[in-house]
């Protein structure tokens, strides 16, 4: 559909969708914004947005793609477990007063792809266990927060080669608008019906309490075996406070959790993976019993095998979701080279650590508790994704009988 709206007009659309529908922001919260330095613009008009919608106070915490290259790149060796606790340390202390977080995600994805990856994983490793708290917080739904996105010339010219970088940072933001419905003159009437249909989705599903998904197509054959008492999430979430949110803008998928002992066989990635300034390809993991034993890609095969090793909970998965092929993001026939759209144009596996409230109960339960109902435990979850117009998606039930649920990548449940 053709947007008549100036850019303005469909930037103003974007921070309003982003803090109304995204953040969800309640009269009296405190609002933290992460933002890229290249997204300014947006993160203004995002400010604004969440002063309008009755924050009492919004900060600001700026990255800069230059500033971390320049780390990874000069830093002498045996300093990256060294982080900046005040970074995350702001986002705790944010979610601690019953505040709000959202970031908006924007790296060139190959900025790291000629830095060691030990380097890069020592970081990760040392970061995320710091960040563990506050990770704990989104895993459980314990504050409402948002991802979004916005173009930098690095990652705009990666997608529209073709463009010089000002055309490419253009036409990154009218797929962008397009794939979150800003270029449209009610966006917000637009994601309540969306909304509604996914909470459909996920509601059929979590009634099916399927034993597991059996997903065939192609050199993929893998059976995921689903937690004990899940729940299929999708779309819109509530904090425990009642708190209304949607943590990603754009979503198509509905996901829950996978049984962390119960997944077997073969898969085989259809999209690249762009993972820590990485672009990983080519991706064939083979599980048993649950765990990984064995993982190859035909790029970036070092990332992927070092991000595998983070932890034991790493060896396993903590997501899978079922995305329709005939999503807007898959119909564009753009590869975004960003996890954020490019999980919305296919179904996905995550490895790493479960969403806590993918289990009835969960957001209550130690973890002890948590991984006897089958949920999984990491200081990573990394999605990558593996459905295709080529793949069928079958549910068992506990007696082993099957259902339908997707053919050829689209939705027959």
């Amino acid at each position: 559909m053709t947007s008549d709206l100036s850019f303005e007009q469909k930037l103003q659309n974007y921070a309003r969708l982003a803090v109304r529908v995204g953040l969800g922001v309640k009269p009296g919260q405190r609002v933290l914004v992460q933002s890229p330095v290249d997204a300014a613009p947006l993160a203004r008009l995002i400010v604004r947005e969440a002063y309008a919608a009755g924050a009492r106070f919004v900060d600001v915490r700026w990255d800069d793609d230059d500033v971390q290259l320049a780390r990874f790149e000069l830093a002498p060796d045996g300093t990256f477990e060294e982080i900046s606790q005040w970074r995350v340390d702001a986002e705790l202390e944010t979610a601690n007063a019953g505040g709000a977080v959202i970031a908006i995600r924007a790296t060139d994805p190959n900025l790291l792809a000629k830095v060691d990856p030990e380097r890069v994983a020592t970081w990760q490793r040392a970061n995320a266990t710091y960040r563990k708290p506050y990770s704990l917080q989104v895993m459980t739904n314990r504050l409402n927060w948002n991802l979004v996105s916005a173009p930098i010339p690095g990652w705009a010219t990666l997608m529209f080669p073709e463009a010089s970088s000002e055309q490419a940072v253009e036409q990154q933001w009218d797929a962008i608008f397009a794939a979150v419905r800003a270029d449209q003159p009610d966006p917000v009437a637009l994601w309540e019906e969306h909304l509604a249909n996914l909470k459909r989705r996920r509601e059929i599903l979590t009634g099916k309490q399927y034993h597991a998904l059996h997903f065939r197509g192609g050199d993929t054959d893998l059976t995921v075996g689903l937690a004990d008492d899940h729940i299929w999430g999708g779309g819109a979430a509530d904090t425990p406070s009642g708190v209304t949110f949607t943590a990603n803008i754009p979503t198509e998928e509905v996901w829950t959790a996978p049984h962390r002992e119960r997944v077997d066989g073969v898969v085989v990635s259809t999209k690249p993976l762009s993972y820590a300034g990485t672009l990983i390809d080519g991706i064939r993991i083979e599980f048993k019993d649950g765990r990984i034993t064995g993982a190859s890609a035909k790029q970036g095969e070092a990332a992927l095998l070092k991000m595998i090793d983070t932890d034991e909970g790493s060896h396993r998965l903590g997501e899978v979701a079922l995305v329709p092929h005939s999503s807007p993001i898959s119909r564009s026939g753009l590869f975004f080279y960003n996890t954020l759209y490019d999980e919305n144009a296919a179904s996905h596996i995550a490895i790493g650590s479960a969403y806590r409230f993918n289990v009835k109960g969960g957001i209550d339960m130690d973890a002890e508790q948590f991984a006897q109902k089958g949920g999984n435990d990491s200081l990573t979850h990394v999605d990558w994704m593996v459905g295709s117009d080529q793949i069928d998606v079958d549910g068992i039930t506990k007696d082993g009988n099957r259902e339908p649920v997707m053919r050829a990548g689209e939705f027959v449940i």
